[in-house]
């Protein structure tokens, strides 16, 4: 299907919950509200879009809204792409629905966006950290995540000794 024909079929049907995107490439993109999510993604897997290539997560701090979970999807028949920009409502805790129901490839890549940005897939079966330990603080890629990790919080009195970096003693010097 042609771009055209797609950013069409996809406006008439989900009027109000997708807009079409500029974009330098040739792939078509798409805003896609959280709420039409799921049905968006199911009609382009009706259309041809049987691959999940990769979910993203986006923060474009200090921005409002903040986050975007970016999904591409491919047509192997025709070779074709589709980017679907979701934009979370909420910036305190941004939450969109699942795809890991429609493509087990949405499960472990929704959990890294969730470990890394903090953004919530409703309806995941598992969402809990991938990368990092399940008792660490925080989501490092979301821009306001401090530069030194939660140590930064610390007194400087504790952590300024600790953290300092001492260079090691060549032979011969005292």
């Amino acid at each position: 299907m042609k771009p055209e024909a797609l950013a069409e079929a996809l406006t008439s049907r989900f009027a109000g919950g997708i807009e079409p995107l500029q974009t330098p490439f040739d792939i078509p993109q798409f805003r896609v509200a959280p709420s039409v999510l799921v049905d968006v993604a199911a009609y382009l897997r009706e259309l041809g879009y049987t691959m999940l290539l990769d979910v993203g997560g986006v923060d474009y701090f200090p921005r409002s809204p903040r986050f975007e979970v970016v999904y591409h999807f491919l047509d192997m028949k025709n070779r074709a792409r589709v980017r679907l920009r979701c934009v979370p409502e909420d910036d305190q805790r941004p939450e969109v629905p699942s795809l890991a129901g429609m493509w087990p490839s949405a499960n472990p890549a929704e959990r890294e966006v969730y470990d890394l940005f903090g953004v919530v897939f409703t309806g995941h079966p598992n969402l809990t950290r991938i990368l990092l330990p399940s008792d660490f603080e925080g989501h490092p890629l979301r821009k306001d995540y401090p530069l030194r990790g939660p140590r930064e919080k610390l007194e400087a009195r504790f952590a300024a000794e600790k953290n300092r970096f001492h260079a090691p003693k060549l032979a011969g010097e005292r």
